[in-house]
């Protein structure tokens, strides 16, 4: 079979009564904080009428889980492979859910499309069903989304019905008017998961360069992940890229804005910045550095200086990384770019009635 076909296949919406499995592909959260994730498996289910199930060993601890790549792939593979299944979401992130390579069989994927949802160190996956040419989702695990203290926000809430169980365009992704946190709170504690952090006051997206109106297929994740990925079978040939919007986060790391232009320049020697028709940058956690962003968006401008592509669209200061609350964006699908209003708009449903 041929990889990283276009346009992609696009996996059912989701219905009331749907049946969603999770996995554990990075890190076993669940076995550490299993409150945390029986809190967010509970939102799902009593929020979107759903039902939720776990593969083998989604629960399994985090330690064992470390050491058994091969056993959180079987659980992808089982999950996409059991036609009782509806689709799959991460319980969390991680760093290494690369490890994942060797054991996933892609045709699995391919012949069976199926909705997968997940952020942050699930950019892999992501990938990988990118080269298995299915649409997947960026967006809430179920422990950082769905199981966010004091209850989900309206803001991923609607991201989440918009993109996976309606029908229809999710159309122009909406401001968060809500606010946003990246406050530390204690997942062990039930009296911190009952309580809603506290917000900061919500910002509009803004254009940082470029003109007019730009679109192409979504593409992107965590910029840690991403480079990760640079190199492997999961990376997408340079002809994928083209015509592109990359969507670019950081994680909660923060890495350096000097960290941010190298892995940028490595994108430019591949010849992708070139290629693109747009960035679209997410608002980062900032950790200590209240100027961490505008470095972070001042690093992508320096090195698109580089290449000549200063009339390149690049917006900056969506709610999809992160940050919560956070938006659920589709992968493969056409968008389009605003330079004048700032805005992206998916302009295509990204999933199949059921």
């Amino acid at each position: 079979m041929s990889w990283f076909q276009s346009p992609p296949l696009k996996p059912a919406n989701l219905v009331p009564g749907s049946r969603i499995a999770t996995v554990s592909p990075s890190w076993g959260g669940p076995s550490i904080f299993p409150e945390r994730y029986r809190f967010g498996k509970r939102q799902l289910e009593d929020l979107f009428g759903v039902e939720v199930v776990e593969m083998p060993h989604t629960l399994a601890p985090a330690d064992w889980l470390a050491k058994n790549p091969a056993a959180r792939a079987s659980d992808i593979m089982q999950a996409f492979s059991d036609p009782t299944v509806d689709a799959i979401i991460a319980t969390i992130g991680g760093s290494d859910a690369i490890r994942l390579l060797p054991h996933l069989d892609l045709d699995v994927l391919r012949e069976n499309p199926k909705i997968f949802l997940g952020y942050s160190d699930t950019t892999a996956i992501h990938f990988a069903c990118m080269a298995a040419g299915i649409v997947s989702f960026y967006g809430p695990s179920i422990m950082s989304g769905f199981a966010e203290d004091g209850g989900m926000h309206s803001y991923t809430i609607e991201g989440v019905r918009r993109a996976i169980f309606e029908m229809g365009r999710i159309g122009q992704i909406p401001l968060n008017k809500e606010g946003w946190t990246v406050e530390a709170t204690d997942w062990g504690s039930l009296d911190a998961q009952r309580k809603r952090r506290h917000l900061q006051a919500p910002t509009p997206p803004r254009t940082i360069q470029g003109q007019g109106i730009s679109s192409g297929r979504l593409m992107g994740g965590c910029a840690e992940v991403l480079e990760m990925l640079k190199g492997t079978a999961w990376w997408p040939p340079l002809s994928f890229w083209q015509k592109a919007i990359l969507f670019y986060e950081t994680s909660e790391d923060t890495p350096s804005p000097s960290f941010i232009r190298y892995w940028l320049r490595n994108f430019a020697a591949q010849g992708i910045l070139s290629v693109l028709n747009g960035i679209v940058i997410a608002r980062p956690d900032p950790g200590n550095d209240q100027t961490y962003q505008a470095r972070l968006e001042q690093a992508v401008v320096d090195v698109l200086a580089e290449e000549g592509l200063q009339n390149l669209p690049v917006l900056s200061g969506f709610d999809f990384g992160h940050t919560q609350p956070m938006t659920t964006l589709p992968y493969g699908i056409e968008a389009e770019i605003n330079c004048e209003f700032a805005t992206v708009t998916v302009r295509e449903t990204a999933t199949l009635s059921q």
